[in-house]
């Protein structure tokens, strides 16, 4: 879907979705970075992780997303961080954003 503004698409049920500019997997966590980019303050996003996490990470790792450069942690629903362990192999993942409440919760993700 072509769109005036070539950060940010939305697919055809409205859902912004975007790649994420690097994966870095430190020794304390692994860092999802989006760049910068100008997104709802609530809502679900799309996100095409641009690097797989590999099956070699340390699957205890947290994940954190780094978006205009803040970072926050990647939660589940039920509030645990989000591991490495859940994100190997997962090339595409829906997250909701919540600003107000400065959360972010891992929805759904799909493997390669």
């Amino acid at each position: 879907m072509n769109c005036c503004n070539p950060i940010i698409a939305t697919n055809a049920g409205g859902i912004p979705y975007f790649s994420s500019t690097n994966v870095n997997i430190g020794t304390d966590n692994i860092n999802i970075n989006l760049g910068s980019r100008r997104i709802p303050s609530a809502g679900y996003l799309t996100i095409i992780v641009s690097d797989v996490i590999p099956a070699t990470a340390t699957t205890t790792l947290p994940i954190s997303l780094t978006l205009n450069g803040i970072t926050k942690a990647l939660t589940l629903p039920n509030g645990t961080p989000v591991t490495a362990a859940e994100l190997v192999g997962v090339k595409a993942i829906q997250v909701l954003n919540s600003a107000p409440e400065g959360i972010l919760l891992l929805m759904s993700r799909t493997t390669v």
